[in-house]
Formats: structure tokens, sequence, C-alpha cells
């Protein structure tokens, strides 16, 4: 299959190419590398540097690639810019978003997979929430990937596509951009190697289901080329993809800050580590959010594989060994 990844050069992207191309696939990338990078691509493969929100400059890409399948994963990622900025987390979320499907559904693609986000559609959940959780977003992040749902509902049903929302949980791993807001995972790291405390925002205890990238890579190339019997065209398949285990904040940086004590003594440096310091508390975010991830289960056979202590001394590593960047 030839298969177009939008945000392809970025965190989960950049996992999700490698997982086709392992798999014998034929990958494009469009990225306009605002928190991507060409570093995370394997050479050779074509990266259209282009604007989702571009909508002449998106469909150049599907006249000339003309894919079988489309993995959206290019968006705005911030909550808090979200609430800052929902214009501009909008144009991005949902007029990019249905650029890329116009597009998609003209160029004869025949299978659509979306980055949704299960840890903001369901609201404050304390238990794992399944799909039939009625959606109950409380930032614009959260109601632009709602939105967005439907409109792959409007498109699968009008132009026969076979639709996918992957409804991701707090996402983790290597190659996540430490330098915006979103990926506390990343923060942390790139704070405690470089011998600074790590900032908690409000009280820590904000619970979240950490869930390892290339697990969540892994369910995207299943989704996009798996033989899926409840996957058919006309329809929107929507799953959630995580754990269900929640952890607070306070937990994970103490997590942290003990794998990458011993990452830093395996390289010879110093494993002496301040302790984390509390700022204000962020708008927009949930004190709890939680998965129930077994419909993927028994839709793509998909299970999560990496424990959270394994993720963050894998991810902890990889910090170390790219400290440069």
């Amino acid at each position: 299959m030839k298969i177009l990844v939008t945000g392809g050069a970025g965190f989960i992207g950049s996992h999700i190419v490698d997982g086709l191309l392992a798999a014998g696939h034929t990958v494009a990338v469009i990225d306009d590398l605002s928190s991507g990078s060409r570093d995370n691509l394997p050479s050779g493969v074509p990266l259209h540097v282009v604007d989702i929100v571009d909508d002449k400059a998106v469909a150049r890409v599907f006249a000339a690639e003309r894919p079988d399948a489309v993995c959206h994963q290019a968006a705005q990622m911030s909550v808090s810019r979200s609430v800052r900025e929902p214009l501009f987390d909008a144009q991005v979320n949902c007029i990019g978003l249905i650029n890329v499907l116009d597009a998609a559904a003209k160029t004869g693609c025949r299978r659509f997979v979306f980055a949704s986000s299960g840890g903001v559609l369901y609201g404050d959940v304390t238990k794992p929430a399944p799909e039939n959780t009625p959606a109950n977003p409380v930032s614009p992040y959260g109601i632009t990937k709602w939105v967005g749902e439907r409109y792959l509902k409007f498109f699968a049903e009008e132009h026969g596509l076979a639709t996918v929302a992957l409804r991701y949980s707090n996402v983790y791993g290597p190659r996540q951009n430490p330098h915006g807001e979103a990926g506390v995972v990343a923060i942390f790291c790139k704070k405690l190697l470089a011998g600074e405390a790590a900032t908690i925002n409000g009280d820590g205890k904000y619970v979240r289901d950490y869930v390892f990238g290339p697990d969540v890579a892994r369910a995207n190339v299943i989704a996009l080329t798996g033989d899926l019997p409840k996957v058919q065209p006309k329809t929107l398949t929507s799953l959630n993809i995580g754990t269900g285990i929640g952890t607070d904040v306070n937990e994970l940086e103490a997590s942290i800050r003990v794998h990458v004590g011993k990452t830093l003594e395996r390289h010879g440096r110093s494993a002496t580590l301040p302790p984390p310091v509390h700022g204000p508390a962020r708008p927009g975010d949930l004190r709890s959010n939680l998965v129930d991830a077994t419909l993927a289960g028994n839709v793509l056979g998909w299970k999560p594989t990496v424990s959270l202590d394994e993720g963050i001394a894998r991810t902890a590593e990889w910090f170390a060994a790219h400290a440069a960047r």
C-alpha cells in the first residue's frame, strides 16, 4: 500500500512511518516542521513541507502522491494554547483536517486514520472510559477532536471512505518535542538531564493514562493496513488507545527522576537531581482521565506492550543520547 502520513516528521508520526516501512509499505509525508524534524525520517522518504491549512498545497501533494490510505497526525496539540488561541487551534485541527479529508476523497483514498484524543474527549473521568462514554470536552482542543470525528463520519458516508478515529490517551516516548507545552514526560526528561528542576503545574494530582509512542504507532499501522472486518467503507470506527492505568504528575516526576538518575550514571555524569517545583495550574487541564482500550483489542487485536516504567527508562535514555536536540 501507499500511505501518506501528515505530521509524519513529528513524534508519533515518525514512529508510524517506521512501522509502515518495516511492514513493506510505501510512505510519503506531509509536515510543516513546526514541531517535527527531518532527522526523525529515514532517508528516501518523500517529505512535502506543507501547512495543512493551505488547501491548494495539500491538494497538490495528494494529486502527486495519490495514496491508498492516509494517516492524519498533524495537529495543534497543546490544550493550554487552545484555550489562549482557540481560532488558531480550530484553523489547524478543523480546517486542516477538512483540507486533508477533501483531498483524500478526491484522489481515491480508501482508508483514513485520524489521531483523535480520549485524553480530552471524555472530560474528567476517574475510571477507564469506554468509547460510548458521552463526549464532554472542556477545552477548544478537545472540541476540535470531537468535531473532527464528526467530519470523518460525514466524509465516510458521503465519499465511501473507511475511517478510523484512534482516541489516544497521553502519549509519550522517544522523539517527543520537549520544547512546547504538551508532552510532560519529554519536558521533565529534558529538564532533569540538564540538572534543572521539573516544574509541576498546580498540586500535581492530575491523573493521566500514559501510553508509549511506539505502541500507539503499532495501533495506527494495524488500522491503516490490517484486514479488519469491522472497518468498512462508509463507516467511522472510534477506538481508545491507552493502558487504563492512572498515574498522577507527582508520581510521574518521581519515576522520571529515578530513571534520569540511572541514565546519567550510565553516562558517567552526576546523578544528583533537584526536587520539583510547583507552578500555577494550567487552564483547561482535566483532573483525571483514563481510557478503556478493550474495543481496540477486539477490532485491531491491539494492546499496549510497554509498561510506564520501561517506557520512561527508554525515553530518558533516548533524550540523553540526543542531548543536543
